[in-house]
């Protein structure tokens, strides 16, 4: 199969495997990675030996030391050498830089991780320090300020309102019970959460993703070895992403162009997607996101509870191009994956999974 922005060759996702979500852990991100990326060869019948390339997605604010990916390394192997490589950006950016190598044809097999440790500082300090030093560091506006001012436009725009968020979450919550790696689970009254007071109005707690510390890894390989290592593999046919300005007051925050632009490129308008996994870390983010995707109702979205559920910082895109993967591999035909980076959406990344044609 060949992906709408031209691949030279056939990829796709065989396996994948996450740590159980918690709100802390002591283990370090190596050691998380260590018990992953195991779990996820494993089952395949490969070992670290048959990897050809690696690529790590973590964030040096996140751990709090500079280079902190030189240290996961340590999760893989450095014997037999293997290529190597470094995103500072959610897995889901690693897996788009191993996909790209792997069209270059001299290897079969990659891994790619996503990595991080909320829980060890405050977002509310480290966040403001990646913004721009100049206009956005000094206001010291953190994520949730940022979510705030979003959701107060799709308000005012009629896009949304505070009961339809609450709906997200409470379904977030309900389809994580199905989840054993979720880590926000559980039946919820609308009613209920609207009582609770606001932490940046308009957003209450359930609008919010929780503080998660976690790690994933996936395993990618090429054509026919793909078939060889799993019966149904996850064909990547479409893989774009898009940024766009950093300065969320020069954007119109009631709209995604780089999600929509993403997912043209990626091809979504060829044929439907059965199911969309869509890194909304707050809930007015599924809102838009589903009128930016045009996904009707007939599309189960984030099945797996979502970020709303669980968020891995640096993990959490990945996870969603898994769950997508999960529905190939059960029988599924076609799924759609997302992942963003920076304020209100600023850059989005579209997956498209599917069966083997």
């Amino acid at each position: 199969m060949v992906a709408t922005n031209g691949p030279r060759t056939d990829i796709a996702v065989v396996g994948w495997a996450q740590t159980p979500m918690v709100r802390r852990t002591d283990l370090s991100e190596t050691q998380l990675l260590l018990r992953v990326i195991t779990a996820a060869l494993e089952p395949l019948g490969l070992t670290r030996a048959d990897i050809d390339f690696t690529c790590l997605g973590s964030c040096d604010y996140i751990t709090g030391q500079a280079f902190s990916f030189v240290s996961n390394l340590d999760a893989i192997g450095a014997w037999p050498p293997k290529r190597d490589s470094h995103v500072e950006m959610d897995g889901a950016w690693a897996l788009y830089e191993a996909w790209l190598r792997l069209q270059e044809g001299d290897i079969e097999i990659a891994v790619v991780t996503g990595s991080g440790r909320s829980s060890t500082g405050d977002p509310t300090l480290i966040y403001p320090m990646e913004m721009d030093p100049f206009y956005l560091a000094p206001l010291g506006a953190d994520p949730l300020t940022f979510a705030a001012l979003q959701a107060r436009a799709l308000i005012q725009a009629g896009i949304t309102d505070e009961r339809a968020m609450a709906e997200v979450a409470a379904r977030s919550r309900r389809d994580a019970r199905s989840n054993p790696d979720a880590q926000v689970k559980g039946d919820a009254d609308i009613d209920t959460l609207l009582a609770g007071e606001y932490v940046r109005a308009p957003l209450r707690r359930h609008d919010l993703p929780p503080i998660t510390d976690g790690a994933a890894a996936m395993v990618l390989a090429t054509g026919d070895r793909a078939r060889k290592l799993r019966e149904r593999p996850a064909f990547i046919t479409g893989f774009d992403h898009r940024t766009e300005c950093h300065n969320p007051g020069y954007r119109d925050l009631t709209d995604s162009p780089s999600t929509r632009i993403a997912a043209e490129a990626a091809g979504l308008g060829t044929s439907p997607v059965e199911v969309a996994e869509l890194q909304a870390a707050f809930t007015h983010e599924e809102i838009l996101l589903r009128r930016v995707l045009d996904l009707g109702g007939e599309v189960a979205v984030n099945r797996s509870g979502g970020a709303l559920a669980s968020n891995p910082i640096m993990a959490t895109g990945l996870a969603r191009i898994g769950y997508a993967a999960n529905h190939v591999f059960g029988g599924g035909k076609r799924a759609l994956a997302h992942s963003t980076s920076g304020p209100c959406l600023q850059q989005n990344l579209v997956c498209i999974l599917e069966e083997d044609a």
